[in-house]
């Protein structure tokens, strides 16, 4: 019996180190899952000569998207990894004002944005990380899309153009393997991209609680800021 606990215990090694080895042999890995980004905003006049207009937003809080990232390990300590996203939010408040008279009037519409981020991402292991917990710090670069949304009365807007933007990025987080190649990734992000956007109104005639409104500039820019913690959530494989 004393003769074979050595043994045993040489086995168990062995086995361990093999499944370390597979592990390392998985250069390539894909997730899914959630993304949650705590807050937006969105500059209606960020043209106007007035620096109270041009600077004046309103927030648009809780938006959620799917996301996806493949990675690939450069070595133990180096992966790069290519991420994107799909987030849309908007709300319904009263966004737009008009002069009528010596008055000015305030509008209800529901404004909002679509964003789509492309992301390249290295991130570097730390130390301290284990075979089952991987801890990260990371940085890159970005490529920023986004549109401006709105419903006013009856009619909506099309984009005429938009003008993406290249960024910087910074996270932090960590990956968890229930499995030899199957993980559950949490990821902290940080970025501030701005976004300008020009669009057009697909009708000047609307019907608006009954009542028609001639818009008489069709045409108006706009900028879209996403410059909330940035919260990751998803399942990876590796292969």
């Amino acid at each position: 019996m004393n003769k074979l606990i050595p043994k045993i215990f040489l086995i168990l090694i062995f086995a361990a180190a093999s499944a370390f080895s597979q592990y390392q042999n998985h250069d390539f890995s894909i997730s899914v899952g959630a993304v949650y980004i705590t807050s937006a905003e969105l500059f209606l006049n960020p043209n106007s000569s007035d620096i109270f207009l041009r600077n004046q937003s309103f927030e648009l809080k809780d938006i959620f998207s799917p996301g996806m990232e493949v990675r690939y390990k450069i070595s133990d300590a180096v992966v790069v990894g290519l991420s994107a996203e799909y987030g849309r939010k908007s709300e319904r408040g009263n966004f737009l004002t008009v002069l009528a008279g010596s008055q000015i009037i305030l509008l209800e519409s529901e404004d909002g944005f679509t964003f789509i981020p492309i992301e390249l991402s290295v991130y570097n292991i730390l130390p301290f990380s284990t075979e089952s917990f991987k801890f990260n710090m990371a940085g890159g670069v970005g490529f920023y899309y986004a549109t401006h949304t709105r419903k006013f009365g009856d009619t909506d807007i099309s984009i005429l153009e938009t003008k993406p933007v290249l960024g910087i990025q910074v996270s932090t987080g960590m990956e968890y393997f229930v499995k030899e190649n199957i993980g559950i990734r949490l990821q902290l992000k940080f970025r501030a991209p701005e976004v300008k956007v020009k669009s057009k109104y697909n009708s000047t005639t609307v019907n608006y609680k009954g009542n028609t409104i001639t818009i008489l500039q069709d045409t108006f820019d706009s900028k879209v800021g996403v410059n909330g913690a940035v919260f990751m959530l998803g399942v990876s494989y590796s292969f």
